[in-house]
């Protein structure tokens, strides 16, 4: 659904993207990640239009950034960072003024208006004017105007920024409700954030790409430690743990209850343990893989030294 290839953008003398490609297919929530200054808003303008590349190709629902804009900008929802609203409107008004700019016909607005007023939970406000309404109302209403004309394509910058945790939670389950629905490029720097909603993530820095795929993947990319917790009923045995091809103790609990395991492959050392505790009569408790989240193969990804 987006075919990023070869990506280069510069101010003046400053490279802002350095030749970057990616793909996020249809109808997944993808996380776009990176420091500060790493280029994620930059890619995110041009996808939508907003920006012209200095180098490379983008196609968007089919149709080249460059060559199509218009085409590409009919089936984008884009949620700026710094969402442009006209506070002096009342919520209804300034959905009604966006959807004639994304040039809805006329017979259709006020069906599409209240359908994202309704699929974005601003009901309550829909009269009131966007000055007086909360933070976490202003974001809703910026969402709202990103899905007017229904875009099958969402980019969306740092949605949650400045919102309490309660707000926070309310944007993170309407995101997470389109995923199926539509494609959405997801920026964000809170790393818990984009591991409950993303499927796969794309991590830049310094204007390069240094990783893609799914939270798995990249563990396994960066060799990066897996785990086994495991607890029974009873006491475990030490030499049922001991001897296990690819593990190795990292804390046995205070009761020997349980113990803590690291492992090189958990898809092949989880059965052979199991068997184990089954076959000496054991009632297995919990037998859980653990792997690196998120933010560690972020840090491992930035830290240098790295292709994706």
């Amino acid at each position: 659904m987006i075919e990023v290839r070869g990506l280069f953008k510069s101010y003046a003398a400053f490279p802002a993207l350095k030749g970057i490609s990616f793909r996020v297919p249809e109808g997944e929530v993808t996380g776009f990640l990176g420091p500060n200054g790493a280029g994620k808003t930059t890619t995110l303008r041009i996808l939508s239009g907003f920006l012209p590349a200095t180098l490379g190709t983008v196609q968007v629902a089919g149709f080249d950034v460059r060559e199509h804009s218009r085409d590409v900008r009919r089936r984008v929802g884009y949620l700026p960072e710094d969402v442009p609203l006209y506070r002096d409107l009342a919520v209804d008004a300034f959905l009604g003024y966006m959807a004639g700019l994304k040039e809805i016909p006329r017979a259709r607005v006020r069906g599409e208006v209240e359908r994202v007023v309704e699929a974005t939970g601003l009901r309550p406000v829909r009269r009131r004017l966007i000055s007086k309404c909360s933070r976490g109302f202003r974001q809703r209403t910026g969402l709202a105007m990103a899905l007017l004309g229904d875009p099958p394509v969402l980019l969306l910058d740092e949605p949650t920024t400045g919102l309490d945790p309660n707000q926070v939670v309310e944007i993170r389950e309407l995101i997470r409700k389109l995923s199926g629905e539509k494609t959405v490029l997801l920026s964000s720097h809170i790393l818990p954030e984009v591991a409950q909603i993303c499927t796969r993530v794309i991590i830049v820095d310094e204007g390069r790409l240094v990783a893609s795929g799914t939270p798995k993947d990249l563990v396994e990319r960066f060799h990066l430690e897996q785990r086994l917790r495991v607890r029974v009923r009873g006491v475990l045995p030490v030499d049922l743990v001991a001897g296990i091809p690819g593990a190795e103790v990292i804390r046995w609990e205070e009761d020997r209850t349980g113990v803590l395991l690291r492992v090189d492959d958990g898809g092949k050392v989880a059965p052979a343990l199991a068997r184990r505790l089954v076959e000496a009569g054991l009632d297995l408790l919990e037998l859980s893989q653990e792997t690196s989240d998120l933010e560690t193969i972020f840090r491992t990804a930035t830290a240098g030294g790295h292709d994706a």
